[in-house]
């Protein structure tokens, strides 16, 4: 695969890479690594703790990339919850794509394939998301790439990666990211099984719909303070978030606290 191809391009990945035999075995071994790096690394911590502890772990296989963030897509447009990051720039950077409603993560969902922009200070990437490319840069990452992460009934959501300068990853880092995003998905299903809870899965996923529903409970407020549409309360949740530099959920949490309002903005 040629790095140089992938400014900007969907990466569309259709079997191993060419090799016979002996790269397809090589690839399999990579990829039962990795699932197992991934597994070790939320070995026997509590199922809160299990996010950030992936998030460590695919940041520590795939040291090419400044950090990382993980996030589900929600029920409606715009709901997205980052599930966790690995510094203030990975989340402020899927909050963006939230707030403006472009991006590489947003496409990688749409079109679920990866989708990598390795320079945004120029065209192509900085023409296809003019909003995204100019907010990315301020907030220090010239180069994105945007994996969606594959389940049963579609996609789960995306591997977002980052890079503070400009630049392609290497030819081994894009495999391995690849099946790093392949593999989250195998990880997951294992601890599920693993697990002795008898309420069934306790996994990353529902710490996602745990801030959904802080996100949900806001939104409401804000529609009956503002007597606006549910879209437009989120919009104004999610612009003070990008104002601030914060995160919705973290706006969100301050709302239902009464510490923050935003009714005369």
């Amino acid at each position: 695969m040629d790095s140089g191809l992938l400014r900007g391009e969907v990466v569309m990945m259709s079997g191993p890479e060419p090799g016979g035999e002996d790269a397809e075995r090589e690839t399999h071994v990579l990829r039962a690594r990795i699932a197992r790096d991934l597994i070790d690394s939320v070995r026997e911590i509590p199922a809160a703790s299990v996010p950030e502890a992936l998030c460590r772990a695919c940041v520590s296989l795939v040291p090419d990339v400044s950090g990382l963030s993980m996030s589900v897509i929600g029920r409606g447009a715009g709901m997205g919850v980052v599930l966790c990051a690995s510094d203030e720039v990975a989340a402020q950077l899927a909050e963006i794509q939230y707030t403006l409603g472009e991006g590489p993560s947003n496409d990688a969902v749409r079109l679920r394939a990866p989708l990598f922009a390795a320079d945004l200070t120029r065209a192509p990437d900085a023409r296809r998301w003019p909003l995204f490319a100019v907010q990315a840069v301020k907030a220090g990452a010239e180069a994105v790439f945007s994996l969606p992460l594959a389940g049963a009934a579609g996609v789960l959501g995306t591997l977002d990666l980052y890079r503070e300068a400009a630049g392609p990853l290497e030819d081994d880092h894009v495999r391995r990211a690849l099946l790093i995003a392949d593999a989250l998905s195998l990880a997951v299903t294992a601890l599920d099984h693993a697990s002795t809870d008898s309420g069934g899965v306790v996994t990353w996923l529902q710490g996602a719909e745990s801030d959904r529903e802080e996100i949900h409970q806001a939104t409401g407020m804000l529609m009956v303070q503002l007597g606006v549409s549910a879209e437009e309360a989120l919009l104004r949740l999610r612009a003070r978030a990008f104002a601030q530099g914060s995160t919705s959920l973290a706006v969100a949490r301050a709302i239902i606290a009464g510490s923050t309002d935003i009714s005369h903005e």
